[in-house]
Formats: C-alpha cells, structure tokens, sequence
C-alpha cells in the first residue's frame, strides 16, 4: 500500500510538472507509465495482491472522482443533547445482560473504542434526539455485539459460507462509501442462523474499510437468473432488519438492487411494512448503477469496467487480513490518543485530529 500512496504522490507531482515525468517501480507490477493520467488510473485501481485483469482482491483506494461528504455542525439544542449523552455514556462501567437477573457485563475497551463521537451522534439521530432512547439503545448494541458474539465470528469460522463468492467487498461508490455485493444466486448453505451470521461478518468488514469522514456503506443487490424461483424466508428477512435497523443505524448510505424476479418482488412486498421510511428511501430498484458507482470500481456483471473473478483462496485471506490492518490501525491510534470514549472516526481512520467542538466531530 505504500508503493501505491507513493505512486500517488509521483502522479500528482508528474501533472504540475510533466517534463519530470519518469518510470516508478515497486510492490505493484507497473511498466512503462508515459503520462501522470495512467499512473492515477492504476494507482486507484491497485489491489491488495496487485492483481489486474482479472482482480481477484479487494481495491486499496478511492477513485479520484469520489467526493467525501461533509459534515454540518450541530444545532445549538442537539450539540447540549450530544454533550448530555457524551457525559452519560462516559460513566458506563458496565452492560445489561439480556438474561434475567443475571449480573451485568463490564464494559471493555473494544465497547469503548466503539462508542465513537459519530457512533453517539447516529443512535441520537435515530431516536430524533431522545437522549435517555439513544442511551438505551447503544446498551442494548453493547450488550447485542457481546451476545451475539461478534469477536467470536472468525474469518476461519465464517470461511464455508462465502466460499462460492456470495458476497464480496469491493470498490467504492461516488461518495465514498465501501461497496458490498450480495450475489443470492450463489448461495452454497442450506438457510440457518450462520447466513446471517455471515452477514453481519461482512458488514463489519465492510465497516473496518470506511474512509476517513464517511460512515455509510452501499449494498449492491443483483438477483440474476440463477435466483430463480427461491427467496430468503420471511423470518430470515426480518432477522436481518431488526439487527440492521436496531444496531447499525445510520449505516446505510444506498442500497442498490437489480435485475428482481416476481418471486423476490413478492418478498419485498412482504418485508416493506419492517422497512423504516428512512431505509427505505435509501433503496433504489433496477437503475444505471454507473451513476452510483464509479464504473473502474463497479463489477462488471453490475454494469461496470471491473474484471472480476472470485478465488476463494485468494480473495478471503486478502480481504481479512486488509480488514485487520485497518482494525489496527484504528485501535493504535485510539490507545494513543488516550482511550477515550467519545473520540472522532475521522481522526481514528486516519484523518485530521478530531474531537467534537461546537457539536461537530
């Protein structure tokens, strides 16, 4: 990766003063550059393994036409509302446990990495700014994430499910945000808890890829001819809302779903009553994906430029490993910044130093 970020820099460089152009050589396989335009182009589409043509690994970085969202500051009232939530969550030693009467669970730095700036200012947005409502609920993802086991969900464990690619991290859409795609018609396991287990495995990853200054993620949903006339069963479907809609809310940035048999139609229809109206907005139904996702960082079999070929034994270890990396990363920089609760996603993903002044992280 620091082969690419130089690549980067020498592009750059190369475009304010073209007669220095020159060769650059290092860990991604790159011959004979003439122009700073080819350098950009490889640069973006470089993978963790350097594969190209097909790509058989997830890409490292944004494309240069991606434009990051910002963020407005707070209102007067919510700024108070996210201090009085801040000062709360602060003081937490310990979590519910969701058995009755069983004693509570202490509270553990990877709880109190999680509870970012950001990560209190979604709960509140998804509460409308009740704050004792946005208390409870981020205890009950605490408790929710220790429960259901999330650190416990290993790349070796959930390894069997993706093994025909069903899903797979890759790209980034225009403003940003990880783009995870979900191939139904690849499904490999018979229906059980452990798909969606699989899910929330490769949310989380996608999660680990964000950028600095985005916090969403895009689905893209392509139920080609292989779907046939099978469909996720309603609990399944409503399984997976519940755990989306009470624990990553706010994380949905675009949902992008194409090529929808009746049956699956049918399904939606079924569903739509669970869906919550900012969710649902957020679905778009058989459009030009182009316009969402740049087309060098957008599947072919989605409408895109990207030479795809899913190696199971080469595409798992590259993608959890990159993941780690990231989860590192983050975690050294919130060990050195003091072990806050309440410190900036942007500065812990390696953007600018950020603590939430005036209402804005």
């Amino acid at each position: 990766m620091a082969a690419v970020t130089q690549l980067q820099q020498t592009a750059a460089a190369e475009m304010a003063a073209p007669d220095k152009l020159s060769k650059t050589d290092g860990s991604v396989d790159i011959q004979d550059l003439h122009t700073s335009t080819a350098r950009l182009s490889i640069a973006e589409n470089a993978t963790v393994d350097g594969s190209s043509n097909p790509v058989k690994t997830p890409f490292i970085n944004l494309s240069p036409h991606t434009k990051l969202p910002t963020t407005p500051p707070l209102a007067e009232d919510q700024s108070t509302k996210y201090s009085k939530l801040l000062n709360t969550v602060q003081n937490w030693t310990t979590k519910p446990s969701s058995t009755p009467n069983a004693p509570a669970i202490p509270i553990t730095d990877s709880d109190r990495m999680w509870l970012t700036s950001e990560c209190l200012l979604r709960y509140l947005r998804a509460t409308k700014w009740d704050v004792p409502q946005a208390a409870t609920r981020l205890q009950a993802t605490l408790t929710w994430r220790h429960e259901y086991g999330l650190e416990n969900h290993t790349p070796e464990y959930i390894s069997p499910e993706n093994a025909t690619g069903k899903q797979v991290l890759l790209g980034y859409d225009v403003a940003g945000r990880p783009c995870l795609y979900l191939n139904p018609g690849k499904q490999n396991t018979e229906r059980s808890n452990k798909q969606v287990e699989h899910l929330v495995f490769m949310l989380e990853r996608t999660l680990d890829l964000l950028p600095a200054g985005q916090e969403t993620l895009a689905l893209l949903i392509n139920f080609d001819k292989k779907m046939g006339g099978d469909r996720p069963p309603l609990w399944q479907g409503k399984q997976v809302l519940n755990i989306l809609q009470s624990h990553y809310p706010e994380r949905l940035g675009r949902a992008l779903v194409v090529n929808i048999p009746w049956v699956v139609w049918t399904f939606f229809k079924l569903i739509n009553p669970f869906i919550d109206p900012a969710t649902r907005e957020k679905i778009k139904y058989d459009q030009d994906l182009r316009q969402f996702v740049p087309p060098t960082q957008l599947l072919k079999t989605y409408g895109g430029d990207v030479d795809f070929v899913y190696d199971h034994d080469v595409y798992w270890p590259a993608l959890n490993e990159l993941a780690k990396k990231k989860r590192d990363a983050m975690t050294e920089r919130w060990v050195k910044a003091g072990k806050k609760v309440g410190e900036s996603e942007r500065y812990l993903r390696g953007g600018e130093d950020g603590k939430v002044e005036n209402g804005r992280a």
